[in-house]
């Protein structure tokens, strides 16, 4: 049997630079203090956010959510928000334990993919008594390669906000959680945002932008969220194939309307951004973050985002919240697996139920021998 950490045959490894520093402040100091590190968050986000996805839309003027549908264990909701001269509509289908609410519940906007109609994956919610609600992200902006940037409902909205689709989906997380709060079906001390790859994208950052996320569990998000930019690697993959990982330039190529437009400027120049993916992370402490990865995911870039998160963990262990942040590498490839589900409901019980009983599932282990850590700056010491 291959060990664990031999499961990945590392093939090329090229790193463009070291980490920036999180804490180093714009005035050349770095934090020391918790007042500090407020306003280094202000910092953070206008390059991790706003650099990375544009100007985030902002909270609607105008705000309604409609049950329409209710059976046992399912109910559809119609959610109309905008600004007082134009609205859009879209429904939220919500997956329910068997009793009335309201629900630890877990918000995912990928209804636009079909890796949920697998029973084992909902069940894994609902046995661990936990409400599912899920939308289609691409309702408010559209995912159509070619297409070109801003189209779909939300910019109809906003037309003077100059924001990615990631950005139009993670708003889309907030408006859910706002219908499931005014419906009074959310118990407000478990909510968790996830999602897959694109959509895992979205949750990660809808998270980062909505304190009322809990546990924030982006599952395999390729380039642009969870993974590095400064490091490009190959590997030969448990199945004997080879494969690569995804670089700035190779997402643009495609997506393009999913950034910020700052970011075209980095395409081919990823060791001179202001940020990486640890500042994401960063972002969502001292909350719980959840990291999902698949080992033969070589696009996705396994030690890329092993690095950001250990270089998000200073950031945690600064804030007194190590034990908030969660990683784990599952053996496969590029899917939200049942297995990845059933990692969230044992992190999202450990938030209900306090963390004095041990994981049960695979924790802190990766696929790959560990290699140096590509910076060498400490949390500053309290």
């Amino acid at each position: 049997m291959v060990d664990f950490n031999d499961l990945i045959q590392v093939t090329g490894y090229d790193v463009l630079g070291k980490l920036p520093d999180p804490f180093l402040m714009e005035n050349g100091k770095r934090v020391n203090n918790d007042e500090d590190w407020q306003k280094q968050r202000a910092f953070l986000y206008r390059t991790a956010v706003e650099l990375q996805y544009g100007v985030q839309p902002p909270d609607p003027e105008v705000f309604s959510a409609e049950l329409c549908y209710a059976a046992p264990q399912q109910q559809s909701i119609r959610i109309t928000a905008g600004t007082k001269e134009k609205q859009l509509s879209f429904y939220v289908k919500l997956f329910t334990p068997n009793h009335a609410g309201p629900y630890a519940a877990a918000v995912d906007g990928d209804l636009c993919f079909k890796y949920f109609t697998d029973p084992l994956w909902m069940e894994h919610f609902i046995g661990n008594d936990i409400a599912v609600a899920m939308f289609d992200r691409t309702e408010l902006a559209h995912d159509i390669c070619g297409e070109g940037r801003g189209k779909g409902r939300l910019y109809e909205i906003y037309p003077e906000y100059r924001f990615g689709a990631l950005a139009a989906w993670a708003w889309g997380y907030k408006r859910v959680t706002d219908a499931l709060i005014s419906l009074e079906l959310l118990d407000k001390t478990c909510l968790a945002y996830t999602g897959h790859s694109r959509g895992g994208k979205a949750a990660m950052l809808a998270g980062v932008l909505d304190p009322r996320a809990i546990v924030i569990n982006p599952n395999e998000t390729n380039a642009g969220s969870c993974s590095c930019y400064r490091i490009h690697m190959r590997a030969i993959q448990e199945d004997g194939e080879e494969g690569r990982s995804e670089t700035l330039k190779d997402i643009l190529s495609v997506f393009p309307f999913w950034f910020g437009e700052g970011m075209a400027q980095y395409a081919d120049r990823e060791e001179e951004l202001p940020f990486d993916c640890h500042f994401l992370k960063a972002l969502a402490a001292p909350r719980v973050l959840l990291i999902g990865e698949a080992a033969s995911d070589i696009w996705t870039n396994p030690i890329g985002s092993w690095q950001t998160t250990m270089a998000a963990k200073e950031v945690y262990r600064f804030l007194g919240a190590e034990e908030n942040l969660y990683w784990y590498f599952r053996q496969g490839k590029h899917f939200h697996q049942p297995e990845d589900v059933a990692h969230l409901a044992e992190i999202m019980n450990r938030v209900r139920h306090g963390n004095a009983a041990p994981l049960k599932k695979r924790y802190f282990e990766t696929p790959f021998k560990e290699p140096e850590l590509i910076f060498d700056w400490k949390a500053p010491e309290r």
